[in-house]
């Protein structure tokens, strides 16, 4: 591991002895998960996976609105 020095607010650091008293975790191990789970959620891979899982989920599908007149509705609207 590397060490990284960060600066917190005071807010943070209390919230964070909290979690750390609560959970028995070192403050140290909250912050690798909380950095980890942002860099998951921040994965441009895992996102292209998900859209692409998400093809075609309400190609038929009858009770949806026609979203090109509303659309062209909007855009006339436009000055």
């Amino acid at each position: 591991m590397i060490r990284t020095q960060i600066y917190l607010t005071p807010k943070e650091q209390k919230g964070l002895k909290t979690m750390a008293a609560v959970s028995g975790k070192k403050q140290s191990v909250l912050i690798r998960e909380a950095i980890d789970g942002f860099l998951s959620s921040e994965d441009p891979n895992k996102r292209r996976l998900l859209l692409q899982k998400g093809k075609g989920l309400w190609e038929k599908r009858c009770d949806l609105p026609d979203f090109s007149a509303i659309r062209n509705e909007l855009d006339a609207r436009l000055p």
